[in-house]
């Protein structure tokens, strides 16, 4: 290849030399005679000269031009001789649509909270791309206000409303719980524009009260691929039940886990979850619906250690239940954990089990009062037993745990057993090694 490039470069040196001699003899040649005033020809300039001269310049010419063309050939040769001998480069493999970063919309549920911007704002500043996560705001109520707020972004969302407004016919005895059954019944429809008439694969679902972390989208693009491959998992959530500041280690916000409880508030699901369900949605309370056996069928969520979302909306259907005792303590996530870029593989189903479970039931086993009095001293990790619903609830309470149980299962719950933090202490609060399974009575 050397060589090549030389040869090149002495046959352009040698076409530029001699055009520019020829330049420089053209200048220099006798012209006509000279009019009056016009300085003298210099001896030897002589007329009669010239036709003999321009004879030998194109002879010359002619020569130079068949040795640089000789020369290119001999360039091109040497070119396509160094390429016969060079070994076959492996074929490109073609790109395929797998490979390009999969598109995730953003479906967020809104109604008459104007303070949907506050949402609105952190999805649109932190998404990494508008075309990759698109962003469907699903509008009910028909709230004017609102409407105007979703209108004001544009293009940068999507605005589409939910066409049935009325009241939904209701039991009489479930006449306070009108809005739940106007909630499920909006979840039903802006899912089924999801999938059905925009035809997603996948979708992260937010309600218009919630602000998102600055690696939201980064949680949700690396954990997309383990709800392709793992069919014991269903959705993945950005919340922890758990999540108030003093109960998990910031320290730690690259951990993940698996639980058998439907966390909701910020998830994402795939179409053929949304395939099962939708022929079966209820008529309302559609998330503790989520959370029985018959739906969930023994499979689990990813969730982690530290909340990817937080809740800043205490006015709603629930008039504010747990928000002032536990939502609004809630750490968010402030520092971006780069997931796509490590192993997730620790928590297909196997493999997490075999390695959570050695964790919890090697820990020694204490009471609660030494748990209280050592707590702070980083004596490594502990297990608090609970044998039966009382004592699970006695023991979340005293600890500031959210003790309900949705058919059986605690809340962030993974085979009976939670796991948090007491006062930088990693605790276990575990039912006993020979557990069988939830009991739905419990609830």
């Amino acid at each position: 290849m050397l060589k090549k490039t030389r040869l090149a470069l002495g046959g352009a040196a040698l076409f530029l030399a001699w055009n520019g001699l020829l330049l420089l003899f053209l200048w220099g040649r006798p012209g006509a005679p000279n009019a009056p005033g016009d300085p003298p020809n210099l001896p030897g300039d002589s007329p009669e000269l010239l036709p003999a001269q321009l004879l030998r310049l194109a002879q010359d010419a002619e020569a130079e031009l068949r040795l640089q063309r000789d020369l290119l050939l001999q360039i091109r040769q040497l070119g396509l001789q160094r390429r016969r001998q060079r070994p076959a480069a492996a074929p490109t493999a073609p790109v395929t649509a797998e490979e390009e970063p999969p598109v995730i919309p953003v479906l967020v549920l809104a109604c008459d909270r104007s303070s949907v911007r506050r949402c609105l704002d952190k999805l649109l500043r932190y998404r990494p791309s508008a075309r990759r996560f698109p962003v469907i705001v699903s509008q009910d109520c028909g709230h004017a206000e609102t409407a105007r707020v979703i209108a004001s972004y544009g293009a940068a969302v999507a605005h589409i409303r939910q066409p049935e407004l009325a009241d939904v016919p209701v039991p009489p005895e479930h006449r306070k719980f009108q809005g739940y059954y106007r909630i499920a019944r909006h979840y039903r429809w802006a899912l089924g524009q999801v999938f059905r008439t925009f035809r997603y694969r996948a979708a992260i679902v937010v309600e218009d009260d919630l602000e998102v972390a600055p690696d939201f989208f980064e949680y949700f693009q690396a954990v997309l691929p383990l709800l392709q491959k793992d069919r014991s998992l269903w959705c993945a959530s950005a919340w922890n039940d758990n999540g108030k500041e003093g109960l998990v280690d910031a320290s730690s916000a690259e951990l993940l886990y698996r639980t058998d409880f439907f966390p909701g508030l910020g998830w994402l699901l795939l179409a053929e979850l949304w395939d099962e369900l939708e022929p079966k949605w209820p008529a309302a309370f559609w998330d503790d619906w989520m959370r029985q056996p018959e739906q969930r069928r023994g499979r689990s969520c990813v969730r982690p250690e530290v909340s990817r979302t937080v809740t800043f909306g205490r006015k709603g259907v629930s008039h504010g239940q747990f928000f002032d005792q536990y939502l609004k303590f809630i750490k968010l996530n402030d520092r971006f954990v780069p997931f796509t870029q490590l192993d997730l593989s620790y928590l297909s189903k196997e493999r997490y089990e075999r390695s959570f479970l050695q964790q919890v039931y090697s820990a020694p086993e204490i009471q609660l009062e030494q748990l209280q009095k050592d707590a702070g001293k980083d004596l490594g990790a502990v297990r608090l037993q609970y044998r039966g619903r009382d004592s699970f609830k006695a023991l979340a309470k005293a600890l500031g745990l959210m003790d309900d149980l949705k058919s059986g299962v605690p809340r962030a719950g993974y085979r009976g057993v939670v796991s948090f933090v007491c006062r930088g202490r990693r605790v276990f609060l575990a039912p006993p090694s020979d557990w069988t399974g939830y009991d739905p009575s419990w609830s």
